[in-house]
């Protein structure tokens, strides 16, 4: 079974395992509109909670993406570079950006469930 968990800038990571996969919620598909381009880290990198992973830009504007945890990348969504719209399309599925290996899974655990991040992103609007 997986865990996913979401954070206040808006990614979400999905845990399988010692695997997880980033990317941005649907939320913040939306306020970007029409997704053009995504910078990923690439494989190898070593990403720090909090800090900037990489970007993603929209008709609209360039926001960076930062990492949810701390790990290694293992992977990166390499169909992003030929077609970026496959994040406005399925934010969640298909649209993944990078898979890390967890430096340590307890971070996890101050990041939002689905039921906190719902409430979160109600109190935006």
């Amino acid at each position: 079974m997986s865990t996913v968990r979401y954070t206040k800038e808006h990614e979400w990571i999905r845990i399988d395992g010692d695997a997880a996969v980033i990317g941005i919620t649907v939320f913040a598909q939306d306020q970007l509109g029409d997704i053009v381009f995504v910078d990923l880290p690439e494989v190898g990198r070593h990403v720090e909670k909090g800090k900037e992973a990489g970007v993603v830009e929209s008709v609209k504007a360039a926001s960076e993406v930062y990492a949810p945890a701390t790990g290694d990348v293992t992977a990166t969504n390499a169909a992003l570079a030929d077609d970026p719209a496959m994040v406005n399309k399925d934010p969640t599925g298909e649209g993944w950006f990078y898979k890390l290996k967890l430096a340590d899974p307890k971070e996890l655990d101050a990041l939002m469930d689905e039921a906190a991040y719902t409430a979160f992103t109600a109190s935006l609007t």
